[in-house]
């Protein structure tokens, strides 16, 4: 069997780099590798150092629970984000890029607004039209569509319950309060 040159030069080529490969692999992977492993190691001693997280607090129940022992899906902003979304004007509807699944519109500026959570909301605009999403300020309920339309200053926290809240919050609150 006889081998040109060309031929030999190929296979010879083919092996430096299989076995260039077969070295480097490893060596790269390691040094990528190494980065996340030290930032791991040192982010878990910051972590141990400024303590733990929050626990957030809910009333969901009408009842002090934390957030994650709740069987009801909230989402709870606290006073400092509101601080945060007040620089916007102070206007109701800055909520709706905060919460995930709300939505409020409103066809005159920030008042009258419309809420929707999980797309379950109320088109009609009759003053004294049942919505389905309950507003409560205070444990009060705010029915009229004329009072929903507050700022969001001076808040301690704002929850927003999605689903059917009938059993604590009476009734027309079928997309949540």
């Amino acid at each position: 069997m006889e081998v040109t040159k060309s031929g030999s030069l190929a296979l010879l080529r083919c092996a430096k780099r299989r076995a260039l490969l077969a070295v480097a692999t490893p060596l790269v992977a390691a040094l990528l590798l190494t980065p996340g492993i030290t930032r791991a190691q040192t982010g878990g001693a910051a972590t141990a150092e400024s303590g733990a997280l929050q626990e957030v607090i809910v009333t969901a129940e009408r009842r002090e629970e934390r957030a994650l022992e709740v069987p009801v899906s909230t989402a709870v902003l606290s006073g400092e984000s509101l601080a945060v979304l007040g620089t916007a004007g102070q206007d109701i509807r800055q909520l709706a890029f905060a919460v995930p699944s709300l939505n409020i519109e409103s066809s005159n500026g920030r008042t009258f607004p419309r809420f929707y959570i999980r797309g379950y909301g109320n088109t009609d605009f009759t003053t004294f039209a049942s919505q389905p999403v309950g507003l409560y300020y205070d444990d009060i309920v705010q029915e009229n569509p004329a009072l929903k339309g507050f700022p969001i200053f001076d808040q301690q926290d704002i929850e927003v319950l999605r689903g059917p809240q009938g059993t604590l919050f009476g009734r027309n609150s079928p997309a949540g309060v």
